[in-house]
């Protein structure tokens, strides 16, 4: 008995339907991109007047990838992304002086903690790195993926070899009263 007739028979012994899931073949395969695949753009946000957590989540969506169709979750797809007058953003509400950043040295009684307003005035690469960093994903992944983001506190930066494309996140922008 060949292949074909003992498929016909079994269909002919059940009901159309348990045939169908039985044997149901999947003909649509799920598209990866392969590493030579991936194409990363450079984009240069201008940080001066935009709200920190705003922006970050467009950051944080842009060092994914997930702008792109060929967004795959555990593939690193994103672009690069350079953030200049880091010193000039914003927080709204009361933040500045009620969020708290906490550092632990790893020793007993070694918790540091300081206001947010007074990170960002002291450390505003680090704060705004900080936030970005808690968009992404908790493994290697999201560290490969924080490595391709440079944040600086003014308006210089050394990547204009690499011609980044200005990325305007108007949402974001404060109010002003």
């Amino acid at each position: 008995m060949q292949r074909s007739e003992a498929f016909f028979l079994q269909a002919s012994s059940s009901s159309p339907i348990q045939f169908l899931i039985k044997y149901r073949r999947s003909t649509v395969s799920t598209y990866t991109p392969k590493a030579s695949e991936i194409q990363r753009a450079w984009h240069v946000v201008d940080a001066e007047g935009l709200i920190l957590g705003r922006m970050a989540s467009e950051v944080a969506a842009l060092l994914r990838g997930k702008h792109k169709p060929t967004f795959t979750p555990h593939i690193d797809t994103g672009d690069h992304v350079v953030i200049i007058n880091a010193d000039k953003v914003v927080l709204t509400g009361a933040k500045a002086t009620d969020k708290n950043v906490y550092d632990h040295s790893g020793y007993p009684g070694g918790l540091r903690t300081r206001s947010y307003g007074a990170f960002l005035a002291e450390r505003p690469e680090d704060a705004v790195r900080r936030t970005i960093r808690g968009m992404l994903p908790k493994n290697r992944l999201g560290r490969q993926q924080l490595r391709k983001l440079k944040v600086y506190r003014g308006t210089d930066h050394p990547h204009e070899a690499q011609q980044p494309q200005p990325l305007a996140i108007d949402h974001a922008k404060a109010r002003t009263a």
